[in-house]
């Protein structure tokens, strides 16, 4: 009943250690697997604890190999992998780490994401059955479960969430373990068995271990206490931060060069979408390609960190009417994939996703006729009302967002001063841009690609003749940017597509870019800058003119290049040319070695015991009477050497015998006082060596070995007892014996 109860106690253990998981997983499916492996494992292990112990490890294996079977062809299935279930196997088993480690919160279950977690779970329940229920070393079949428990939590990290949803689940760990150690103690001496003396002497030890602990949690508290207050605050470890995710290539960086090709190219079959607006939507929304958050004074980068997730995005904060867009690849090429903002679930395709910004991408290139269907939330615009009284985030909450590297021109300084007079709020002086750049410029398709700061200078004050002061919506949306930048608005820029009522089909001419500046309370608002149909354009001389320093040189006749970037250059390359996303390896090395020490150690707190006992075992249980009876008083001698009171060599079996009683009984001060009953003599045994050595085989038959085998193991287990708790600790875990096997 005994190791039924430690077999439960490590069974919960193990499956609270998989629980620890669950929250940064995507459904029940992970909690499910890991119990079936931690129950598997342990039961396996139970029923082959009275066969010989080398039968264990097989058994388990095999069942694990069924496990990993299972695992992969359920997962693959729910997580809509296809192939073989050996190839995903093997590519599961290959790349579980970088990414485990690269794959968004919530963690889709697939087979490279749940693999992993069964199979540490099903060693964990082998190595902790093996000790605690086949060889009754309970404190120490703690270990395994305790590592993937400290495993578990450092693979959750910084997760919030986790940490409110899991709190009672170390106190359930907690209790497990004292309910095994319990279930596994030894039964207490009756009241009626000691004497006064043996009274006393345990209710001193009783206060005195009290007082103690007392002190010793006072003063750990003292010493301490101000320095873990200090780190409540920190954030824990993310091993996330040691293995790079997938980087995008350069065609992919900066999706905004690519506008004037699409413009030009405006019958350009791009995809097709089918959107479903949920109630309270937007009928005609914007399907949003990227989001480019960082400039550096002459591109537009995005910046992005996407993470490999499965079907769901992130976790939903159920804000704003659900958008539901069915999307047909034709000639997009490159590897951002569109859709509506802000996307939650993705179907029919494995995307990478960038929880900041609200974009994905594949991890291969598109192809035509690619087919996925996208949920989003569509958040719903504030009122100018709102935002009238809304603040933006300050220059240290938001410095990149803020960023514009080098010189600004003086032109463009000047201008951004001119618009940022009389205005009293963030949001007047957002729409005091967009007013302007919506009156005094012209929206044209063929304007050349190009948005650094001389593209921005030339499009604000250029010559008309020479293409100045009118541009696509690439132009428009950067020079917003930049002029919001310049007046404190925390500005990113938009990439997508105008949808159509009626027409799924997107084409080049419905490409277009959009400023998107962050309030306080309200997210990222997007602005439209460009100049309304019946928009009659009003000369930006009229208006503003800048003024020129006196040493400066006069104006260029002829319009600054293009960007080098330009979309002739990125379509003349083709799609072939751009590299494919990297899922970098990162730092895995690190990991591997850090992980490798606590693995190392774990194996020979495991290993050391269960192979000492082994050796016993074997030296008890096979042979001969006379060999049985032999080995039985080699293991007295080995226990008398580890108890640090080895016999004297000249000593007789008897002598010998006397010795062993004398080295387990306390010393003559306090013999009156020991709370511990007499040790199991072994007198007995040191006469059948006795007659083992004499009479030799024909000596002492099968009854005298048995009875020597349990004389001697009584007194080695009642010796260990005695220790202190550090001793009998070495004691386990001492490799000596392995060698010490010839009889003194």
């Amino acid at each position: 009943m005994r190791r039924v109860l430690v077999a439960l106690a490590l069974l919960g253990m193990l499956v609270l250690s998989g629980l620890q998981l669950a929250p940064i997983y995507n459904g029940t499916l992970l909690p499910l697997l890991v119990t079936i492996a931690a129950a598997a494992s342990v039961l396996i292990s139970v029923a082959v604890r009275r066969l010989p112990a080398y039968t264990a490890a097989p058994a388990s294996v095999l069942g694990l190999a069924a496990m990993v079977f299972a695992t992969v062809r359920v997962s693959a299935q729910a997580g809509q992998v296809a192939g073989p279930v050996p190839d995903v196997a093997r590519e599961a088993l290959a790349n579980s780490i970088p990414r485990l480690l690269t794959a968004l919160i919530p963690i889709e279950p697939q087979p490279d994401t749940v693999l992993l977690p069964v199979i540490a779970t099903w060693l964990a329940g082998l190595a902790a059955a093996e000790a605690g229920v086949r060889y009754r070393r309970v404190l120490l079949s703690y270990s395994a479960p305790t590592v993937l428990f400290g495993g578990a939590l450092y693979l959750v990290g910084p997760d919030t969430t986790a940490a409110r949803t899991t709190t009672w689940i170390p106190l359930a760990y907690a209790a497990l373990a004292i309910l095994g150690l319990i279930a596994s103690a030894r039964p207490d001496l009756g009241g009626e068995a000691l004497t006064g003396a043996q009274r006393r002497t345990l209710g001193l030890r009783l206060g005195g271990g009290a007082l103690a602990g007392l002190a010793v949690i006072v003063l750990l508290s003292q010493l301490l206490g101000p320095t873990v207050a200090e780190q409540g605050n920190d954030t824990p470890v993310d091993p996330r931060n040691y293995v790079t995710p997938p980087q995008l290539d350069a065609l992919d960086e900066n999706p905004l060069v690519r506008l004037s090709g699409w413009n030009l190219n405006k019958d350009q079959h791009l995809f097709d979408a089918v959107v479903a607006p949920g109630p309270g939507a937007q009928q005609e929304p914007l399907i949003r390609l990227a989001i480019l958050n960082d400039y550096d004074g002459v591109t537009w980068r995005i910046g992005s960190v996407y993470r490999n997730a499965g079907r769901v995005l992130g976790r939903s904060d159920g804000d704003g009417p659900a958008v539901t867009q069915t999307i047909t690849i034709d000639e997009l090429d490159g590897r951002l994939l569109p859709g509506i903002a802000t996307p939650e679930r993705v179907e029919g395709v494995r995307v990478a996703y960038d929880a900041d910004t609200g974009t994905i991408a594949l991890t291969d290139p598109v192809r035509k006729g690619l087919r996925y269907t996208v949920t989003s939330r569509q958040k719903p615009r504030p009122d100018d009302q709102e935002l009238f009284v809304a603040e933006v985030p300050s220059p240290e909450e938001a410095g990149r967002f803020l960023a514009l590297p080098g010189k600004v021109p003086d032109s463009i300084a000047q201008l951004g001063s001119h618009l940022g007079e009389g205005v009293s709020n963030p949001y007047q002086r957002a729409f005091a841009i967009q007013q302007w750049l919506e009156e005094h410029y012209k929206l044209v398709a063929d304007a050349p690609s190009g948005h650094s700061y001389p593209n921005v200078e030339h499009f604000l004050f250029g010559n008309k003749q020479l293409g100045g002061q009118k541009g696509t919506s690439e132009q428009f949306t950067a020079a917003f940017a930049v002029l919001a930048r310049l007046a404190g608005l925390p500005t990113r820029v938009a990439v997508g597509f105008q949808t159509h009522m009626g027409s799924p089909t997107i084409r080049g001419a419905d490409a277009i870019a959009w400023p998107e500046v962050e309030f306080k309370g309200f997210g990222w608002v997007a602005f439209d800058p460009l100049p309304k149909s019946d928009t009659v354009q009003r000369p930006v001389e009229d208006d503003f003119k800048p003024k020129a320093p006196p040493s400066n040189p006069p104006p260029p006749s002829v319009p600054p290049p293009s960007d080098a970037t330009s979309v002739q250059a990125s379509r003349s390359a083709g799609p072939s040319a751009a590299p494919a996303v990297t899922s970098g390896g990162g730092n895995v090395l690190v990991l591997v070695v850090a992980a490798g020490v606590p693995v190392l150690l774990l194996t020979y707190f495991v290993a050391v015991p269960l192979l000492v006992a082994r050796r016993r075992r074997q030296r008890l249980s096979t042979g001969p009477p006379s060999v049985r009876i032999d080995a039985a008083w080699n293991e007295v001698l080995i226990g008398l050497r580890q108890a640090g009171r080895p016999a004297p060599a000249h000593l007789t079996a008897e002598e010998i015998a006397r010795y062993a009683a004398n080295a387990a009984e306390p010393r003559a001060h306090s013999a009156g006082r020991s709370l511990r009953p007499a040790v199991p003599p072994v007198d007995e045994l040191a006469v059948l060596v006795n007659a083992v050595a004499f009479a030799g085989a024909s000596g002492p038959g099968e009854s005298q070995a048995v009875r020597a085998t349990a004389q001697a193991t009584a007194y080695v287990e009642d010796l260990r007892g005695r220790r202190p708790w550090w001793r009998r600790l070495v004691w386990t875990l001492d490799p000596r014996p392995l060698r010490w096997h010839r009889r003194r």
